[in-house]
């Protein structure tokens, strides 16, 4: 048995700096991972994603560059080009992240899969079978969750996607269904779509990104539905079987019945904890009716000395929120901090074409709170940058409220539209109220030169 100041299970964008932080401040801690370090975001989140979305976003400007005069033929995709660039990316990122580990004095990472076989004891099995026993003061669960599969009548009778089996393939589908319109089946719809796949989108919801303000939905449901992409809401699935080869979906969209032939079905309906294997029941720690870990605002569980962080506890999953995870235990537990998840931002930036960013609060959830608030829209269509560089699809949009003139929210669908957003996040951080920012120097032309316009829509 081996004792450790801390093991961090999970080596992800929360899990793998704070390990070596901890090691750097002289505590003797072990990581274990069952698969591969770097976690989702690396090996099949953010990484593969936004290259792949990248090489679909050129396909589409190659295509449409008449508009801006220029000519370039027929335009071809070479999906094993794509992947193979893909995958060189990722094994970059990953071998370096665990580079970082191997070489940090202090830290021992550990292959294989962990569960709890005591109240601060851990079993890991390697691949091979061979069974190791750990024992730490500090135990940190940064497991990550897995694509959700839902109880579909025939669904396991199909070769179905996930988003992580989906960036493996060599050939372009001829006919994608996707299950769920939120994040991460819009940003893979279209990119596949670019590629040159029929694309089917299917949401439950009456909306797509349900989430979200209705106009932003009913915006991005008309872009995307203009480009091509078929979108069906208010959907039920009645089921699913193999015809012949094709994948035949039966549904119910509104009061219509359909049957859908596809080559391929993409389930993108969300996304559960892993904390299946991790038998938390031996040590007590709480979850909730997801399988969420439950902890508190200092990311600690029920059970004293055991954390959870990043997406395995629920609430937003984003890499920037996992890391800052990190941040906060470690500034808890070796700098006597006083850090909390209360009242941080949640930034999130949704890759389709346009971008969908959001911080602070919606319209929706100022009329619901019963704000005192003012909205400042503006389309892309009027945003001189976007003008010139034939980027006008979307608008720019700020919740502000009316008597301290602070901005509370906004929501940018439009190009570079996480950029945008970035600006007014440091503006939120920093109070700076709307009436200054519209009076702003900002450089011409650029995108964020546009808040001035934004902000000129509110009259005072």
């Amino acid at each position: 048995m081996k004792h450790f100041d801390a093991i961090i299970i999970g080596s992800g964008q929360a899990g793998t700096p704070l390990a070596k932080k901890l090691a750097l401040a002289g505590k003797k801690t072990a990581i274990i991972e069952k698969r591969l370090v770097g976690g989702t975001c690396i090996n099949d989140g953010c990484t593969p994603t936004k290259a792949m979305i990248a090489s679909a976003h050129m396909a589409h400007k190659a295509r449409t560059a008449a508009l801006l005069g220029v000519e370039t033929g027929e335009v071809k995709v070479d999906l094993k080009k794509i992947k193979a660039r893909k995958d060189k990316i990722v094994e970059s990122f990953r071998s370096s992240s665990q580079k970082g580990l191997e070489e940090t004095e202090g830290v021992e990472l550990i292959f294989g899969e962990a569960r709890f076989s005591g109240s601060k004891e851990l079993t890991v099995t390697s691949s091979d079978g061979h069974e190791e026993l750990l024992t730490a003061d500090w135990i940190f669960i940064n497991t990550g969750a897995h694509t959700t599969i839902p109880e579909l009548k025939g669904l396991q009778e199909v070769d179905y996607l996930t988003s992580t089996t989906i960036l493996d393939l060599e050939q372009i589908p001829e006919h994608l269904i996707v299950v769920g319109g939120n994040y991460i089946g819009l940003e893979l719809g279209q990119m596949f779509h670019r590629f040159g796949s029929k694309v089917t989108i299917l949401e439950k919801s009456s909306r797509i990104t349900s989430r979200e303000d209705e106009d932003v939905s009913a915006e991005l449901t008309k872009i995307l539905r203009d480009e091509g992409l078929q979108i069906l809401t208010d959907v039920r699935i009645d089921e699913i079987e193999d015809r012949n080869g094709k994948i035949s979906v039966r549904l119910k969209s509104g009061d219509k019945n359909e049957e859908i032939l596809a080559s391929h079905l993409l389930i993108a309906a969300g996304r559960t904890a892993q904390t299946a294997s991790l038998s938390l029941d031996i040590p007590g720690v709480a979850t909730d009716e997801k399988g969420n870990v439950v902890v508190n605002e200092k990311l600690e569980t029920n059970v004293k000395g055991i954390y959870a962080l990043g997406d395995v506890k629920g609430g937003p999953a984003f890499t920037h929120i996992a890391y800052n995870d990190y941040i906060i235990v470690y500034g808890n537990l070796i700098e006597n901090a006083n850090c909390s998840t209360a009242g941080r931002p949640v930034p999130y930036c949704m890759f389709t074409d346009p971008q969908m960013a959001r911080i602070g609060i919606s319209e929706a959830e100022a009329k619901e709170k019963g704000l005192d608030f003012l909205v400042a829209k503006i389309p892309m269509s009027n945003v001189a940058r976007g003008i010139e560089t034939g980027e006008t699809l979307g608008f720019m949009k700020a919740v502000v409220d009316r008597k301290s003139k602070k901005v509370l929210g906004a929501c940018m669908l439009s190009s570079e539209g996480g950029e945008i957003m970035s600006v007014l996040q440091m503006a939120m951080e920093g109070g700076v109220t709307y009436d200054r920012i519209r009076e702003y120097v900002f450089a011409h032309p650029t995108y964020s030169e546009s808040l001035n316009n934004l902000f000129m829509r509110i009259k005072d």
